[in-house]
Order: C-alpha cells, then structure tokens, then sequence
C-alpha cells in the first residue's frame, strides 16, 4: 500500500489514475490474473469467512500464483441469507453458502481449471436453476447499490488504494473548489435527507450553523439500536473512507475543524476499519492540516458508545459524547447554535454522509435524478423477519413495499400468508396487505401510518401475534427509556403492563380504551423523539388489527397461538402413529399414551397432560407427521 503524501490536487489525481488501474486489473482482469473477493461483514465473519479467504491464500502460495491470483476480504455483500460469499473476477461468478471446506474444491476446479463449481451458486427458488453471477439474480435486480453502499463487496475496507481507486476525495477536491455556501447549496439541490429517521432536508440543517468565527464540530451518527437493524455497521464496515470523506465534506460546508464518530462500541469490526482508514488519511495528508493544499483543515476522532437506544437522539449523543449521561437535552437551543461543548454542531447519520461523496463527485442532478418528487436518491433497508432473502439492501425511493417484500425479499418462506412489515423499528408502525403498493419515501409511509426510520424493515407472517409484537416494542422501549422525563419513564410501563396483562389473558375491553389514552399522553408530553413515538407500534396495530385486540380481551383467545396462557399443545389423534418421537423430547414428562390403538403395530395415540406442560413446543418441533398442533 502506498502511503506516500498527497499534498495537492494534482497528485489525488495521478494516485487516482494509477489505483484505478490496479482496481480494472482486479475487476476485468488480464490473460491469468484471476480476483477472489470474500465477504467480509460481521454476519459473514462470524460463519467463518476469514478462514475461507485465509485459505484461499494459502492455496496462492502452495501453487506459486502470487501476482496472478489475489485474494481479501470486501464488505457486504448484503443478501445475507446465502453468506458467506465467494465471488470470483473476471468472470463474476458468485458462491453462495460457503465453507472453508469448500475453499480446496472451488480452487481447484474454478481458478486451476476454469470450471464453475455448480452445486455453490445461487439456485433461484421459482426456477430452480442455478444462477452464475450476482446481476442476475433477482434480489439484486432492483437495487441501486452504488450510492450509500458505493464499494461494498468490491474494494477491500482495509486496503486505501482500493477507495482510491474507486473515487475517494475526488468529491472533497471538487468541493475545497467551492464556498461552503455553495456546497450546501449543492446539497440543498440534491434534495439529499436525513438518513436517521426524521428526514429533514441535510443541507438546510447545515444552513442554520452561524458564520460566526469559533469552534464547530461535525458528529456521525453511527447508534443504530433499532432491533434487526445493521444498515449503519455495514456502510462503516465496507467503505469507511467514502465515510470519512462524507464527513469531512460536511465539517467543510459548516466550517468545522473536528469530527467525531460516535458508533456502537458492539460494532468491533466496523470501529477497527474505520480506525485504520484515520490512521493511514492522517499518514498520506488527506487528513490534518492543508487538506490538497487548501486552508481546510480536519481531523477524525472515534467515540465508543455503550449501545444506549436513547443515544441516538442527538442532544442524547452530544451528553455522551462530553462524558455526561446519554439524556436529551430540551431544545431550543438545537445543536446547530449549541452543541457538543456549547459550540455549533451538526449531526448527521451514517447514511447520510455516505451520499455525500458522490453528490459532490458527480453533480447534484445524479443523486436526483431518481427517487420521488420530496425524496431523492436510495434507502438502505435491512431485511428481516419472515422473509426468504433476508439482508441489507439499497432500493431507489418510490420503489414499493410490495416489490422490497417480493420482489427482493423473495416473499414468505413456507407458503405463509403476509400479515404486516414494521417500519421504521420502535418508533414506527406496522403496515398490513392493503399498505403493499406504498411507495417508500418519507411522507407515503407517514401518510400510511409508519415512517422511514433508520432503515429496519421486519416482515410478519400469519403466524405473528400483533399484540406481543406490540408487547415486544414496548418491552424494549422501557428498557432503553432513559428516564429523564416522567411521561416516558412512567406512561411507557403502564403500556407494557397493559400489554402484559392482555397477553397473559387477563385484559378488558377497558384497557384497549386506556391504552389509547396513555399512547396520546406520552407521544404529546414526552421530551424526546424515544418517547413521542414510542406509542406508534401500538396505535397502529391497534387500527390495523383491531379484531386480534378484541380477541385476546373478549375471548381470551389469541388466534395466532403465540401468547402462551391463551394457547396449549394439542395432539390431533388420527395424525397420531404412536411413534413417541415427542413423549421423549417433552421436558417434563406430560406426554402419555392413552388407550385408543396408533397406527403402528402395538402402540397407542399419545395424550398432552395440558395442567403439566410448560409449553416449550419441543414435541410440536418433534413430530413429522403434523399431529402436535397449537389451539
């Protein structure tokens, strides 16, 4: 890696010219010189794929092809139900699953002898064909990952040439050239929006920073709490320099001289690239003082969070930042004339700085030249719950919730029926069939009664109870609640209990009327944005599912089977053979035989002890013939 100085314009250019040289040898390849990328997210680290790519360069060196075959890690690659990938360059061949085990066979039969190894691509679920390179499969047919996710599962995170090579500060050099005035006049034009959850427009929010002379500081958001949500921690990991870049561009248009990213300190990986990638700008000049011979100066700091919810509020952030307790702080003042240390202070996102590069590298008119008519350019979601292709994905705003679930996502695993997508994670709402064909961008999902959010996208299925869904969200609320102000502190866990007291088929018709009450009290009266939303899971499952509410306090039944005290084990007798498969896996015993003849030759139709059974669904999960059932 070359860490010599660039000390101007000029020199970002010739380094450019040459990475991008070495980058179209990678990716295009020359006669022999074959590329092998594997991914290197958390997800896919943590099912071995550092060894999988250690042996590969362990194969390189035992067959004397240094030079001719390489090998790293890259970012994500996104679909991760089909991790860990393998993909091979030129050729674009992609392998799905892999193991290091696999690593011997794929060498040998793809890099030695130019055989594709058909049993580890992708086998598509409707034609059940095997799909060779990574275009051409449908969960990626309707993204644009070229904007937030620039980079991630091509370049190598830790290697600056790479992002060199593929665009870095070509964005910064072209801004350096402007006022900052102008900068965030280009922003503005962009129609670029809080990538956080709120959605204001980013450049106006850099406007209302005086001019003043004094200190500023730009902070990255990067406290991404929504349950299922690593939209944040896969930018980081994958391209931290575009990253950095973003948020030097940033610190220039407010006319700030520090930065500080505050990500997840559960976010090892993310933290060490990103670490990496300050050191080595530091070393070669493109951070510090006269950034390409400019008067800008700026430097990257690092602050660790302690994966507080709340601090992703950003007067929350700023406290914990300084040292103090993660608590909002009320406004006004807003950040922007008050923030960390008193001074002017903007925070923005992960995603939203990620875009910036390129808006600055390429025009405003490219990133708005799609999305919708209030919200431009791409969404990073993060795919999961009960969906076939779960993953991270970047689709153009507009793009529907019908084409993200089916079209993407590949639909609902086993046939089962689609019942609601959470949007927008604890702060958001669910969203039912007839919500499908709502574009995704800011205000369409508002209007149907959920929000953006940070990016989690979790799909239910008919076998999802809409109450405990709601009971889950407002557990985690109260845990992450940080008790500043009494409406979220004290209204929040009346919620719960009612909740709680609904599930356990102890609810009336009363407690549907307070729960809406108590949701108006909090989501009017609460400090912060934790506690003004912190109702939306419930009102909206409330409106959505009003039949399921009525069930579990009239009935006391819950049609889904899935809150424990409204539900039991049954066995079906005639589906019974008397196998015994779930009398032995049944912890405590409950399961007995009972005097009517099975199936099988001397044995008799199994009865559950419903008084004694604790409900672990171990002989439900045990049984093959489809006799055990929830009722």
């Amino acid at each position: 890696m070359n860490l010599e100085k660039i000390k101007s314009e000029q020199e970002l250019q010739e380094r450019f010219e040459h990475c991008s040289k070495c980058l179209d040898k990678k990716f295009r390849g020359e006669p022999g010189h074959r590329a092998i990328v594997v991914c290197g997210g958390t997800g896919c680290l943590s099912s071995d794929s550092q060894e999988v790519v250690d042996n590969f360069l362990q194969l390189i060196k035992d067959n004397g092809l240094e030079g001719k075959v390489t090998a790293n890690l890259v970012g994500c690659f996104g679909f991760c139900s089909q991790g860990p990938f393998v993909k091979i360059f030129p050729e674009d061949t992609l392998y799905t699953k892999v193991k290091p085990a696999d690593v011997k066979e794929i060498f040998e039969k793809d890099i030695l002898n130019g055989e594709v190894v058909t049993r580890l691509l992708f086998v598509d679920p409707q034609t059940k064909e095997h799909v060779q390179r990574q275009v051409d499969i449908n969960f990626y047919r309707l993204q644009n990952r070229n904007y937030a996710l620039a980079g991630n599962g091509e370049i190598d995170p830790e290697n600056l040439d790479e992002a060199l090579g593929y665009g870095a500060f070509k964005g910064l050099a072209r801004a350096l050239k402007m006022s900052r005035d102008e900068v965030i006049q280009e922003v503005i034009k962009s129609g670029l929006r809080g990538r956080g959850g709120a959605g204001f427009p980013t450049g106006k929010k850099w406007s209302f920073v005086p001019k003043t002379p004094g200190p500023k500081y730009m902070i990255c958001n990067g406290d991404e709490g929504d349950p299922g949500a690593f939209m944040d921690r896969s930018i980081i990991e994958g391209n931290p320099v575009n990253l950095i870049e973003g948020m030097m561009i940033a610190g220039y248009a407010i006319g700030a001289q520090d930065g500080y990213f505050y990500v997840r300190a559960e976010y090892p990986v993310a933290v060490k690239r990103l670490a990496k990638a300050i050191e080595e700008l530091e070393e070669i000049g493109l951070l510090g003082d006269n950034i390409l011979g400019s008067d800008f100066s700026f430097r990257c700091h690092i602050r660790l969070g302690a994966g507080a919810f709340v601090c992703g509020e950003e007067t929350a952030l700023i406290n914990s930042i300084e040292g103090k307790r993660g608590m909002p702080r009320p406004r006004p003042p807003f950040p922007a004339v008050k923030g960390l240390w008193d001074c002017p202070s903007v925070v923005n996102n992960v995603e939203t700085l990620a875009c910036l590069p390129l808006i600055l590298r390429e025009g405003w008119e490219k990133f708005a030249a799609i999305g919708t008519a209030d919200t431009k350019g791409t969404k990073v979601f993060a795919l999961g719950g009960k969906v076939n292709n779960v993953g991270l994905v970047e689709v153009p705003m507009g793009t529907t919730l019908r084409q993200l679930i089916y079209d993407i996502g590949g639909g609902i695993p086993d046939g089962k029926k689609f019942k609601a997508i959470q949007t927008g994670g604890p702060s958001g709402g669910c969203l039912t069939e007839k919500d499908l064909d709502t574009p995704i961008d800011f205000g369409s999902l508002v209007a149907a009664g959920s929000m953006m959010g940070s990016g989690g996208a979790i799909v239910m299925d008919e076998d999802n109870c809409m109450v405990d869904v709601a009971k889950f969200y407002m557990e985690f609320i109260c845990d992450e609640s940080c008790g500043k102000c009494s409406p979220c502190r004290i209204g929040t866990k009346r919620i719960l209990d009612i909740l709680t007291k609904i599930c356990d088929g102890k609810g009336t018709p009363q407690d549907l009327d307070n729960l809406q009450e108590l949701a108006a009290v909090v989501k009017n009266n609460s400090l912060c944005a934790l506690g003004q939303t912190a109702a939306n899971p419930i009102v909206s499952t409330i409106k959505a599912f009003p039949e399921e509410y009525q069930a579990h306090v009239v009935d006391h039944k819950c049609p889904a089977h899935v809150c424990k005290n409204m539900m039991e084990y049954y066995i079906i007798p005639e589906k019974c053979i008397g196998c015994g498969a779930c009398q032995r896996g049944c912890p405590t015993s409950c399961i007995h035989p009972t005097d009517i003849p099975a199936k099988l030759p001397n044995k008799f139709v199994l009865k559950i002890d419903v008084a004694n059974c604790v409900k672990c669904g171990n002989c439900q999960a045990a049984c093959r013939f489809g006799a055990v059932i929830k009722r």
